[in-house]
């Protein structure tokens, strides 16, 4: 058993119901579209800089996951906002929110890996070893993984587990 924000009562109608949670996705999708489009305009501009020419094949590497992965991140956090232009009054709503919700997700795995590797780059760029590089990947890519996505999903799994309790009792 799930807990289903429409079994508590909130006096909204269904049509009221899709509009507050469309409208909550697009609200965070504006955070952190603003997070990945200066990260991806920081990233388009790295090619141009003096010194990249020094990057190696690690570097290289770690510069296309950041890029490919903020240009992923983008994509998936203004496709919701595009698709609601295109399929606005057609009673698609449920359909968008379901679809905006993956997008959310996968851009936020997508985002994930192109801040731990742009991070990574830096890193690996001021450091002659690789161990401060690993040590990097691991803090960046754990805390993102833990705030994201892992503390989140234990969160899920305890009110679904309250609820299941409750459902039996």
């Amino acid at each position: 058993m799930t807990v289903d924000p429409a079994d508590k009562p909130r006096n909204e109608t269904e049509h009221e119901r899709l509009d507050r949670q469309l409208m909550e996705l697009l609200q965070g999708f504006r955070v952190a579209t603003t997070g990945v489009q200066v990260l991806f305009a920081f990233l388009l501009t790295v090619p141009f800089s003096a010194g990249f020419d020094k990057v190696d094949g690690t570097g290289m590497v770690l510069f296309y996951l950041a890029l490919f992965g903020a240009a992923a991140a983008s994509i998936c956090f203004i496709a919701p906002a595009f698709q609601h232009r295109i399929l606005f009054r057609l009673g698609q709503k449920h359909v968008l929110i379901k679809r905006a919700n993956r997008y959310g997700i996968v851009g936020a795995f997508a985002l994930a890996i192109s801040i731990t590797s742009a991070t990574m780059l830096i890193v690996e760029s001021l450091s002659e070893r690789m161990l401060p590089v690993v040590l990097t990947a691991v803090g960046v890519l754990g805390l993102a993984g833990w705030v994201w996505f892992v503390q989140p999903y234990l969160t899920r799994m305890t009110a679904n587990a309250r609820a299941t309790r409750a459902g039996d009792g």
